[in-house]
């Protein structure tokens, strides 16, 4: 990836996101599923200004749904789970 803004697509705000955060200092963001944990790493350092300890990513496979007679799937996507040094913090919300 050459530009850093298309490796973080969006923060993911549900409730395992926020208890990661309060308890652990963890953020959930949303990246491009081709992007790998040196790029996600380097894209959120410079984007948010924060230091990152450590990256872990998960693919998600598309969910079966059906829409009466036909069957679809869902996009897949891939998130990253990005764990702060200590002392760092980023509020997503809050700093809005």
């Amino acid at each position: 990836m050459k530009n850093i803004y298309d490796v973080i697509k969006r923060p993911l705000f549900t409730e395992k996101g926020m208890d990661l955060k309060e308890r652990e200092n963890k953020i959930l963001i949303e990246v491009n599923p081709k992007a790998n944990k040196h790029e996600i790493k380097k894209a959120t350092e410079e984007i948010f200004k924060v230091k990152v300890e450590r990256v872990a990513t998960i693919n998600e496979r598309g969910k079966l749904k059906r829409f009466g007679r036909s069957v679809g799937r869902t996009s897949e996507r891939k998130k990253a789970v990005i764990t702060l040094k200590k002392g760092e913090k980023l509020d997503l919300i809050e700093g809005a």
